[in-house]
């Protein structure tokens, strides 16, 4: 059974607590961001460990497994966009469809332990590019399809969201 597609614009959480997961932009710094993310890749290893991290909790609610390809993908993607943000000037990101990509490359299929190590090498790649970005450059810009503007530091934030909400996604929303 598909997932109703998520199409709420997200970009507010650079800007704002979120009020689920609990994610305050304004209490993370910039060179905090690769300890935040690591922190939870460690609970990533734990929730797909679960014999039950195929299994959706509901109709509407991706399984854990989905929820880590899902972010395994952000990684890439992320990593991507940091990198065209560094080589130009301000430019447009290729729209992605993340709902898209869970049916194409059928996330809830996907083997959780090759999820949790795609995700740990994806990370560290990401989290590694952010990290070696200059202080001079964080201020650098690019844009989405549909004109949310972000700097090196506010997608570094909005992917550090990423991390945050989707392990409380798994952890905490399924337990209340």
């Amino acid at each position: 059974m598909a997932i109703t597609p998520d199409v709420k614009d997200w970009s507010w959480v650079v800007e704002r607590a979120c009020p689920d997961c609990g994610f305050d932009p304004s209490a993370v710094a910039f060179d905090d961001i690769p300890a935040l993310v690591r922190e939870r890749l460690g609970s990533w290893s734990a929730v797909l460990a679960r014999p039950d991290a195929g299994n959706r909790p509901d109709a509407d609610t991706w399984a854990p497994v989905e929820y880590a390809a899902h972010v395994r993908d952000v990684c890439r993607v992320f990593r991507g966009r940091l990198a065209l943000m560094l080589e130009q000037e301000d430019p447009p990101f290729e729209d992605w469809d993340q709902d898209g990509a869970a049916i194409a490359d059928a996330y809830r299929r996907q083997a959780p332990a090759t999820v949790a190590a795609e995700l740990r090498s994806a990370a560290d790649e990401a989290v590694g590019a952010f990290a070696a970005v200059p202080e001079a450059l964080r201020g650098r810009t690019g844009r989405r399809g549909d004109g949310a503007r972000f700097t090196v530091t506010t997608l570094a934030l909005y992917f550090a969201h990423e991390h945050v909400h989707h392990v409380w996604d798994v952890e905490y929303r399924e337990l209340s």
